[in-house]
């Protein structure tokens, strides 16, 4: 299996060099740091897989994703993200994605998922699932649990109930079975919160929001 890798971040990038090493029948032949250095390297190598994260300089995974499919090209893209928002899972099946991992995923899971794109099938990890299941079959989308909030951190939809849920007190298991995602999952967005409202503690992250009104 031929790979091709596309993130912007070099540890990333190495992270999974190092993790794919070892398998005798996966082969990585080339890596893009942005979107439009993916595209052309896709059309140079023709890998059988692309793997590539969302968020990138010039065009993001989700534009490399659908101008690959629209091309026509038979290369099978395996989204790599931290994010399980509503918009991004759905907007990457949308442009054609073949699986969506999060970055949380476990070495076992992450094969399987690579394995089961580059035979022609699909692959969604147990948090996105239930988002497909909500969005697609039952034709809902996530709903906040209170008011959007005005989008001047960049706060992703996920980010905005998990910034609800930590002013209520709750922990991250807590957090985690309201949203029905995992506890390791909720720890990533949790961290990210913290980090785009540049705060350090909980005390920090009340005063921030009731200066900006996000509570």
């Amino acid at each position: 299996m031929k790979v091709v890798l596309a993130d912007d971040h070099v540890l990333v990038r190495d992270g999974i060099k190092s993790l794919l090493e070892d398998e005798k029948d996966i082969l990585v032949i080339d890596e893009a740091s942005d979107g439009a250095e993916a595209l052309k390297v896709v059309k140079k190598n023709k890998p059988d897989v692309l793997i590539i994260d969302i968020r990138m300089p010039e065009l993001n995974g989700i534009e490399v994703v659908k101008k690959l499919k629209e091309s026509g090209e038979n290369i099978k893209t395996l989204v790599l993200s931290m994010h399980d928002s509503e918009e991004y899972v759905v907007q990457s099946i949308q442009a054609g994605a073949d699986g969506y991992l999060l970055k949380g995923a476990s070495k076992e899971e992450f094969l399987k998922a690579l394995n089961s794109v580059a035979e022609g099938g699909k692959y969604f990890s147990g948090d996105i699932s239930a988002i497909i299941f909500d969005h697609f079959v039952k034709g809902e989308t996530t709903k906040l649990p209170q008011k959007v909030i005005p989008n001047e951190f960049a706060l992703t939809k996920r980010e905005q109930q998990i910034l609800h849920y930590v002013l209520e007190g709750k922990s991250n298991k807590e957090i985690a079975e309201e949203l029905k995602i995992s506890k390791r999952t909720a720890e990533v967005h949790r961290f990210n919160l913290m980090k785009k409202l540049k705060v350090k503690n909980l005390m920090e992250l009340a005063n921030v929001a009731k200066q900006h009104n996000l509570n």
